[in-house]
C-alpha cells in the first residue's frame, strides 16, 4: 500500500504586514485578522518514490522562497522535483517574494518602503520556516492508506470576469445595485469566456477508516474580502471550504484545497444586481458538494506514484516602442518611487513605468521566460502544478481528452510568471493583457497554448 501523511502550521502575520493584490503600489496593512491562514503539507510515497504538495494561504511565492522549501524537502527524501509548492492566490493575505517588481530593478530599500516590490522579507522569514516544519510533520505521520476519487458540479460560484463591452472593448465587471443600474449592466455586450464549475476531491484513507488526508480542487479568485474589507486577514473561501469539510468529517488531519487556473475568474456575477460576496458562504456550497462527492468515492490500493517535471521557454510579448520611449521618459525624471505625502502609495505612472521595465530586466535573466510544469500521477488521478495566472480555457483545455478521468490543476505554483491568457483575450486587452506592458502581463498571445500543449505531453508519459 501507498504511505500518506499530511499537516498544517499557522502562517497567519502580524498586524501591520503588508497585504499583496493591489496592483499599483498601495501599502495595504493587515489591519484585523478575520481567520488563519496556514501552510498545508501533504506527503505520497510509493517504495522509493516519495511526492510532496505545498498549499500557503497566500498571494504569491516566488522561485527564491521555492528554492529554499526543496532544498529543505531534499533532506527528508524528495526529489526537488517532486515538491510541489502552491499559492492559493489569496488578495487577502501577504505574498512570499517579490511579485510586483522584477528582483533585478535597481530600487533603493528604505524602512517602510519595501512593500513596493509586493513583499516584505520580515514575513517571508516567517512563513518559509513554517512551511517546511508542515512538511516535516507530515513526513512524520507518513501511514498506509487507500486513495479514491470523485468529481462533482457546483455552478454559479466562480464567474468569467472578462466583459466585452458594447464598444469591443474589455472590462472586469464589479458586484453592483440595483439602483445603481436598474436595467442592469447597459455597458456588457457579453462576457469572453467560460468557467470551470468542476469540484475535485481525492482522498487517503487509513485502515482504521479515518481520513489521512484530503485534496480539493476548485478555480476561482479568492477575493471575496479584498472586494469588501481591504485590511482583514482571511483564507478567504479556500480556508472556509476547508472549515466546513472539518466540521463534515472527524478528523485530526487538514484539508488542502489547491486553486485551479483563476486568471479569468471572480466570485460574483457580473449580470445579478445586489450580490454580495461571502467567502463563508461559498466555502460553505463546495463543502456540501464535496461531502455528496465523498459520500459515493471507493476506495482502493493505489500502486503509482509518479511526476514529470520540465522548465519550457515561453516568448515575451512584444512592448511598443511608444511604450518604451514614454518608459524611458519617465524613470530619468524619478530613477526611484515618487511617494504620495505619507509614502502610502507611489504615484501611479512611476509605478506602471516601473513596471514594464520589470519585463526588460527579466528579458536580459531569462532571453526567453523559463516556465515550470509539473505532473503528479497518484493512481487515477493527475495532479497538474503550473506558475502564473493562466486562463481557465487553459485548464479546461488539460481537461479534455485527457488520458485519466481525474484532473485537479493548481495555478501559481513555484515562481512569479504573471497572467496567461488566452490569444484573443491578449488581442482585446484588458487588466490581464494591458497596454502599459506591466510585469505581470508580459507573456506572447501564444503562452497558454504552448503550456498546454506540454501537460498533455506529461500526462502521456506517466500513462504510457
Amino acid at each position: 500500500m501507498i504511505r500518506a501523511g499530511s499537516a498544517q502550521v499557522a502562517i497567519t502575520p502580524p498586524l501591520g504586514t503588508h497585504m499583496a493584490g493591489d496592483g499599483a503600489g498601495i501599502r495595504r496593512s493587515a489591519q484585523k485578522v478575520l481567520d488563519p491562514l496556514y501552510a498545508k503539507a501533504l506527503v505520497v510515497e510509493c517504495g522509493a518514490r516519495r511526492l510532496a504538495l505545498l498549499a500557503l494561504d497566500v498571494i504569491c511565492i516566488t522561485e527564491e522562497y521555492t528554492r529554499q522549501i526543496r532544498a529543505a524537502a531534499r533532506g527528508l527524501g524528495f526529489e526537488p522535483e517532486a515538491v510541489m509548492v502552491h499559492a492559493l492566490q489569496n488578495h487577502s493575505a501577504p505574498s512570499i517574494g517579490c511579485m510586483m517588481l522584477d528582483p533585478d530593478f535597481p530600487l533603493l530599500i528604505r524602512p517602510g518602503t519595501e512593500y513596493v516590490t509586493g513583499s516584505e522579507r520580515a514575513y517571508c522569514d516567517f512563513a518559509v520556516p513554517r512551511a517546511i516544519e508542515a512538511l516535516k510533520t507530515a513526513v512524520q505521520k507518513l501511514a498506509p492508506v487507500e486513495a479514491a476519487y470523485g468529481r462533482g458540479m457546483a455552478p454559479n460560484l466562480a464567474f468569467n470576469r472578462r466583459g466585452i463591452g458594447i464598444n469591443g472593448s474589455n472590462c472586469m465587471p464589479w458586484f453592483y445595485s440595483g439602483k445603481q443600474y436598474p436595467l442592469g449592466p447597459l455597458h456588457l455586450c457579453s462576457m469572453e469566456g467560460p468557467d470551470d464549475p468542476e469540484v475535485g476531491v481525492i482522498a487517503f484513507r487509513a485502515q482504521d477508516l479515518r481520513l489521512r488526508a484530503t485534496l480539493l480542487n476548485f478555480a476561482c479568485h479568492p477575493v471575496n474580502l479584498y472586494a469588501t474589507h481591504r485590511g482583514v486577514i482571511s483564507a478567504d473561501w479556500p480556508g472556509a471550504w476547508a472549515t466546513a469539510m472539518g466540521s463534515f468529517f472527524e478528523t485530526d488531519n487538514p484539508f488542502m484545497v489547491l486553486n485551479g487556473c483563476c486568471g479569468n475568474l471572480n466570485p460574483w456575477p457580473p449580470m445579478t444586481p445586489d450580490f454580495k460576496p461571502d467567502h463563508r458562504r461559498m466555502g460553505l456550497a463546495l463543502a456540501e458538494m464535496a461531502r455528496k462527492v465523498m459520500e459515493r468515492m471507493q476506495f482502493a490500493e493505489v500502486k503509482c506514484v509518479e511526476w514529470r517535471f520540465r522548465r519550457i521557454p515561453l516568448p515575451y510579448r512584444d512592448i511598443p516602442k511608444a511604450r518604451l520611449q514614454e518608459v524611458d521618459r519617465i524613470l530619468k525624471r524619478h530613477p526611484q518611487p515618487a511617494w504620495n505625502r505619507n509614502k502610502s502609495a507611489v504615484n501611479e505612472e512611476w509605478f506602471l513605468a516601473a513596471s514594464t521595465r520589470s519585463i526588460e530586466y527579466c528579458r536580459r535573466r531569462m532571453p526567453e521566460f523559463l516556465y515550470e510544469i509539473q505532473v503528479f500521477r497518484v493512481g487515477d488521478a493527475f495532479i497538474v502544478g503550473l506558475s502564473g495566472e493562466p486562463f481557465i480555457e487553459g485548464q479546461l483545455a488539460i481537461k479534455t481528452l485527457a488520458p485519466l478521468p481525474f484532473i485537479q490543476v493548481a495555478h501559481m505554483c513555484s515562481h512569479y510568471t504573471g497572467y496567461l491568457p488566452t490569444g484573443k483575450g491578449i488581442r482585446r486587452g484588458g487588466h490581464e493583457a494591458n497596454a502599459y506592458c506591466t510585469y505581470w502581463a508580459k507573456l506572447a498571445p501564444e503562452a497558454l497554448d504552448i503550456v498546454v500543449r506540454n501537460v498533455k505531453e506529461m500526462m502521456k508519459e506517466l500513462t504510457a
